[in-house]
């Protein structure tokens, strides 16, 4: 049996342009996308999943490989990637926020340490929501559900037939408005109750200045902090459902899969 040029550019461009998104959303998303995981690891996932899923994905219609055409297919795959992969982001960094902002609000910010895929100082706290909500993604079958996402894509966004809007970079950015609003609501309880007992060391100070209310209310302060966050630890739970629900909502139209 041989092989006519032609077949073996066309086998090339069926491997090269779905690997090109896949590694895109591999590389950019929570958990794959650690620092902490070799490179050559992500490397045998991407080319693993993109061997799976050659024989199901419609081939890539492309005139010539090496052309500038075939450059910008590769740059838009990439681009569909990389968005997916930016929605999980947004999704975990929410509840990274809201655990800085309690922290800092509860006198818990002094507590720090080294975030290992960033590389710096964090508040404990907000490291503590970050590992939550990333078991939490595990548990949901998060991954999976991204690489279905990709998957489907090949279909509702075909390769050489489609072109990524540029208002769903406008939408993506507006979606990233829900983190503050999600990552405000869920720190919302404890923030009120700090600036409740804020207001009663104030009276306090007040009434018999002689105390010294920092040395007293420090320590008071930071328990009542992690006493609130055990309280309020059930709203982590239903903010992360409904930020997930909105994150696959919003996934799903960046793909245009709705309807199929």
């Amino acid at each position: 049996m041989e092989f006519t040029e032609s077949v073996i550019m066309q086998y090339i461009a069926d491997f090269i342009l779905p690997f090109s998104r896949i590694s895109a959303l591999i590389m950019s998303m929570i958990g794959f996308g650690s620092k902490i995981i070799p490179g050559k690891v992500k490397l045998f996932l991407c080319v693993a999943l993109t061997i799976t899923v050659m024989p199901a994905i419609p081939a890539a219609q492309v005139g010539s490989l090496f052309s500038f055409q075939t450059t910008f297919l590769i740059f838009e795959q990439m681009i569909i990637g990389i968005a997916l992969g930016f929605v999980t982001v947004m999704v975990l960094n929410t509840f990274t926020l809201a655990g800085q902002v309690i922290a800092m609000q509860t006198g818990l910010g002094f507590a720090s340490l080294v975030d290992p895929v960033s590389g710096m100082n964090v508040p404990a706290v907000g490291q503590f929501f970050l590992i939550l909500s990333t078991l939490m993604f595990w548990a949901m079958d998060g991954h999976l559900t991204y690489i279905q996402f990709v998957v489907a894509s090949f279909e509702t966004l075909p390769i050489g037939e489609y072109k990524f809007s540029p208002d769903k970079f406008k939408e993506l950015a507006e979606w990233g408005s829900w983190m503050f609003a999600t990552a405000l609501s869920l720190a919302l309880a404890p923030v009120t109750a700090m600036l409740l007992i804020n207001f009663s060391f104030g009276i306090m100070t007040r009434a018999a200045p002689q105390l010294n209310i920092f040395a007293i209310g420090f320590p008071v302060t930071m328990c009542a902090g992690l006493l609130i966050m055990w309280l309020t630890m059930g709203n982590f739970f239903t903010h992360y459902e409904l930020q997930w629900q909105r994150a696959l909502e919003f996934s799903c139209h960046l793909i245009e899969c709705k309807g199929r």
